[in-house]
């Protein structure tokens, strides 16, 4: 791999080929700029190695597990081969399975539907909707944002202690923060969970695009992550973890591919057997791309090496964060403070600044793409910015008009395909925005702040 030279005289890898690395956009001041695409957090763009691989596969497409010709034969074995891909990536146990879904989304409320009875969830405030919304069915116990790593691990003790211990229990967690990119200390989570005889699952979305993964060594029951944050943007996403309270399950949708027998009954009814493996939870035509997609993913990343990727990617932090550092009016938002390890998220609001106007801003007149709003993390964004966390807010920009304040913030995200000059630019434009102000005028429509063009 080639090596660039930071500025602090320390030698970081190279930014990984991704899609769009040299697509250019209109400016609204005038000219183009090629874009700097820094919304990693929301999707990230697709290696340039899965996009190969994709394509050349692409001819061969066929249904998987149901021909018997060659195409079809061959889809079956990438298909499992991938799973194989994917539980190496994860270095997951022996007995894992692997189930292939639509999301990180998906995967949690396939995980909340296979809940035994009576199960008890313990979740923070802090987490995605993803794994703050799928256990309807469930006894559910909210906790409240820790300030430390430490205090996250007490709070949890505390409410698992309290706990019913007869029941069946869950554990959910962030590996890192959507919001503030803070890695959560999931090892020390998974150990009080299991001290109480809980079981945890962690909602990896943010965390296997920017750190190495293994299930064994953070002793996680299950795991989730999506192929759309990890670089491969095809509509695929991963469950992986303990088979038992899958296999007893009904299936996630019944159909094709699920069943393993299918008979008439003398009554007139039918009677069905479910497959055992990872397929009880696969029903329909899967997605083959989606997942070779991932399984590309996983290789390219690890070819690469995780230790080169994660120092590339502190140095970008680090040039971001000392930026953001020398401008007054920015307000950085943290859980665990300035000293926390963290991934290549943060969001931060601009005193006098509408949250909104301020990324329209970045848009339009530098060419770069951020996020605003929520972040499909209402409560915890709510408590950083120190409003009520019960607030009722959208996932998108409120209603306001440039200039006026927002309870929404900023966020600014980055990985692997992240050159050095995106976030310099993006530091200098914050930096002329403040001082400055934008050049154009904005407007609100539908929700969203946009150049007014007359």
């Amino acid at each position: 791999m080639s090596v660039s030279t930071a500025a602090a005289g320390q030698s970081v890898c190279s930014p990984l080929p991704v899609l769009g690395r040299d697509v250019t956009v209109p400016l609204v001041t005038g000219g183009e700029v090629t874009y700097a695409a820094l919304d990693y957090a929301a999707s990230a763009p697709a290696l340039q190695r899965v996009w190969d691989d994709v394509a050349a596969y692409a001819p061969y497409y066929g249904s998987v597990h149901r021909g018997a010709g060659y195409l079809s034969q061959l889809s079956t074995d990438l298909f499992e081969n991938s799973r194989v891909t994917v539980a190496e990536f994860l270095d997951c146990r022996p007995e894992d399975q692997v189930v292939f879904t639509r999301s990180t989304t998906d995967s949690l409320n396939l995980l909340a539907a296979a809940l035994p009875a009576d199960c008890q969830v313990f979740v923070f405030e802090t987490e995605h909707h993803a794994s703050l919304l799928p256990w309807k069915d469930a006894r559910v116990t909210y906790l409240n944002a820790p300030r430390t790593p430490a205090q996250a691990v007490e709070t949890l003790e505390r409410a698992l202690a309290d706990r019913d211990p007869h029941g069946p229990a869950l554990v959910c967690v962030t590996g890192a923060s959507n919001v503030t990119g803070e890695l959560w200390p999931v090892r020390e989570l998974a150990a009080a969970a299991h001290a109480h005889g809980a079981r945890i699952v962690l909602d990896a979305a943010q965390f296997a695009p920017h750190h190495p993964l293994s299930v064994r060594e953070l002793e996680v029951d299950w795991v989730a992550f999506s192929g759309h944050k990890l670089y491969a943007p095809f509509g695929s996403g991963v469950l992986a973890g303990r088979a038992d309270w899958l296999q007893d399950a009904e299936p996630y949708l019944a159909g094709g591919g699920a069943s393993k027998k299918v008979a008439r009954r003398a009554d007139g009814g039918v009677d069905v057997e479910w497959h055992t493996t990872a397929a009880r939870h696969e029903a329909g035509s899967p997605n083959v791309i989606g997942v070779y997609s991932i399984a590309s993913a996983c290789k390219a990343l690890t070819e690469a090496g995780f230790d080169a990727l994660v120092e590339r990617e502190r140095h970008l932090i680090a040039t971001m964060r000392e930026g953001l550092a020398e401008v007054p009016e920015v307000k950085v938002l943290s859980l665990f403070g300035d000293d926390a390890p963290r991934v290549g998220v943060i969001s931060f609001v601009v005193e006098g600044w509408n949250s909104s106007h301020f990324a329209a801003a970045l848009s339009a007149e530098y060419g770069i793409g951020v996020r605003d709003g929520l972040f499909c993390a209402h409560p915890l964004v709510r408590t950083l910015l120190g409003s009520d966390p019960q607030q009722i807010g959208e996932c998108g920009a409120p209603e306001a008009e440039p200039g006026e304040k927002s309870l929404n913030a900023i966020r600014v995200s980055f990985g692997a395909g992240t050159p050095d000059e995106h976030v310099e630019r993006f530091v200098r434009a914050v930096k002329e925005l403040v001082r400055d102000g934008a050049q154009w005028k904005y407007r609100t429509e539908d929700g969203r702040c946009v150049p007014d063009r007359g």
